[in-house]
């Protein structure tokens, strides 16, 4: 009878146990809003996703020993309405660029709660990335040239900061010089290929994407203005608090997310491709080495300083009536620990600089690749792993070679030799010297006016591969 208490007292005492311990198991929603089709914001998005990296980083020892995880995923195509989400408390973590990223931090003052910027995810210190963009045919080269036409813009975004600042290095009023209309680029696409606006201002990657199509035709890129624009990861700032752990795991995810498409861009320019629509070729613009934008987590003083120019120039557009200090908005402590986590030195990287490296052999020569102001690069339909050239001669040289050997090219890259970034070689402009040494660039007046210094000549795609032999 003794036994049969005891036994009885040690299933009813376990029992008990068990279901406190199922009672006091906290579920955790972790719901995070992505921009997919803003290829910047991958690493902080769409790969950690895909590849399922959340899950690997996310804490289950102390408080969270008996938490359970409930990992939510939203897919925008701008930071409006995630930002909307975010508020109403339905998203706690999003990534978006600078400028609607202060959008996000104003919203959330104006409902007595706060956002906190995490991390940049991508960008270029230099400006490059955003760009303005005109039909194909138009005999538009220069945004000089767009003095009393209508450009589209989506309204309050990094592209539209940019035209501002575009149109003033132009001595012009924005109000009176220029027609300025409010376009998504869902919209501004079909209105580009039917002429029915002169040109175009858009954020990453459309410019890019409406070249390729073949409707459009970049007359200028953000790095002309020299001002410092990116994307980055924010996150409620009572979530962080509450869960600091849990976006210290999130940024773990990014980190690695990052180390993957550094090794590999070709495979994960594909996957990107296959979840969003846009093409392999453009994404590789992004992040492939030497790309348009630099994928670095760390808060550059550039990064802080386009963040107060978006500030100002929310305010400047009326969209904006809330005060924001953007050293208590960006808060740092979260991508510091998480770099020390994954055995990653902050400090040093936030002096780097340098553009995502190209370690590469030039397939025609096999020679290793030192100099990379002249850099061409050719990706073959079937081929894993785009080529690299050190020059455009040995670049076009081959391309003559695989077209014998009947092969597909999906696309030809160049560095521009001004503006240091990687353009579509089809639409590129090549200046010689009085050697005959071919340099390429994406505007026709930088060509020009190189040759001119150096005695060469300018020439379209089709003209500068004749003058390899």
């Amino acid at each position: 009878m003794q036994l049969n208490k005891l036994a009885k007292s040690i299933i009813l005492s376990s029992t008990l146990f068990s279901v406190f311990s199922f009672a006091n198991a906290e579920e955790i929603r972790v719901a995070i809003g992505t921009q997919d089709t803003t290829i910047n914001c991958a690493t902080g998005g769409l790969l950690i996703r895909e590849l399922n990296l959340l899950p690997k980083y996310l804490p289950k020892t102390g408080k969270y020993k008996d938490a359970k995880y409930d990992i939510i995923w939203k897919n925008f195509t701008s930071g409006a309405p995630l930002t909307s989400e975010m508020v109403a408390g339905r998203l706690d973590i999003g990534a978006m660029a600078d400028f609607p990223a202060v959008n996000n931090n104003v919203a959330f003052k104006k409902t007595g709660k706060e956002s906190i910027f995490l991390s940049v995810l991508s960008g270029s210190t230099t400006g490059s990335g955003n760009g303005i963009v005109v039909p194909v045919d138009s005999d538009v080269t220069s945004i000089q040239e767009l003095k009393g036409k209508t450009i589209s813009v989506p309204f309050a975004s990094t592209a539209h900061g940019l035209l501002l600042r575009a149109i003033a290095a132009q001595g012009w009023d924005p109000k009176t010089d220029v027609k300025i209309i409010a376009q998504a680029p869902e919209v501004a696409g079909p209105a580009l290929k039917s002429n029915k606006i002169d040109a175009h201002a858009d954020f990453v990657p459309f410019a890019e994407l409406f070249s390729y199509q073949g409707f459009a035709r970049k007359i200028y890129d953000g790095a002309q203005a020299r001002t410092p624009t990116f994307h980055g990861s924010l996150a409620s700032k009572s979530y962080a608090q509450q869960y600091p752990e849990i976006i210290q795991a999130y940024l773990r995810a990014t980190i690695e997310a990052d180390q993957l498409i550094r090794k590999e861009p070709e495979k994960y320019s594909e996957l990107i491709a296959a979840k969003t629509g846009i093409p392999a070729e453009v994404v590789y613009l992004f992040h492939g080495p030497l790309g348009l934008q630099t994928r670095d987590l760390t808060w550059k003083p550039e990064y802080k300083k386009a963040t107060q120019t978006a500030v100002e120039t929310l305010k400047y557009l009326g969209r904006d009536d809330v005060d924001i200090d953007v050293n208590q908005f960006i808060d740092d402590q979260y991508i510091k620990k998480a770099f020390q986590a994954a055995g990653l030195n902050y400090a040093q990287q936030l002096k780097n600089y340098a553009q995502a490296p190209l370690v590469a052999k030039d397939a025609l020569t096999q020679k290793p690749i030192q100099s990379f102001e002249r850099v061409s690069q050719v990706w073959v339909k079937g081929e894993t792993k785009v080529r690299s050239y050190a020059t455009p001669e040995n670049a076009f040289k081959d391309l003559k070679n695989l077209q014998k050997q009947g092969k597909t090219i999906r696309v030809v890259y160049n560095q521009d030799r001004d503006l240091k970034i990687k353009v579509l070689a089809n639409l590129a402009w090549y200046a010689t010297d009085k050697n005959g040494q071919i340099n390429a660039f994406l505007l026709r007046g930088n060509a020009n006016n190189w040759a001119k210094a150096h005695g060469g000549k300018v020439y379209d795609f089709n003209n500068a591969q004749k003058l390899v032999k």
